[in-house]
């Protein structure tokens, strides 16, 4: 697991902290980043860790169904990565998307550039798929 701060346990208990738990699919069939917390500049550089490992099983499910807030330096890391993996001939995906995080990547129109489901079983069935591309 990469967790440079533990997700709702951040100084003097203020929630927010970001968290991401990088978990194998059985099978190697994909790799499922599980992000808790706030994703800020600060989480960029545990996040980009945890893209980096996952890159060798050709699939990268995003679990965002704990990530309560994500701004445009976790956006940034989120697109490069799926541009990286996409030249390698692999996937990154998201699931769990809520709000408001759905609402800024519909704002910022990386919503369309990303295959979304509502949850990481749906992502693994390949059913559920919400739209984008």
């Amino acid at each position: 697991m990469v967790d440079e701060e533990r997700a709702g346990e951040g100084e003097g208990g203020l929630p927010g902290r970001f968290a991401v738990d990088v978990r194998p699919v059985p099978g190697g069939e994909a790799v499922v980043l599980v992000l808790a917390g706030e994703l800020d500049r600060d989480g960029v550089e545990p996040l980009r860790e945890a893209l980096e490992q996952g890159d060798g099983s050709g699939r990268i499910i995003v679990d965002c169904s704990g990530l309560g807030f994500c701004d445009s330096s976790g956006l940034n890391v989120l697109l490069r990565a799926r541009m990286r993996i996409m030249e390698a001939g692999g996937r990154l995906e998201l699931s769990g998307l809520r709000q408001p995080v759905h609402r800024m990547f519909e704002i910022t129109g990386a919503r369309s550039v990303f295959e979304v489901y509502e949850s990481t079983d749906e992502a693994l069935a390949g059913r559920g798929r919400e739209g984008g591309g």
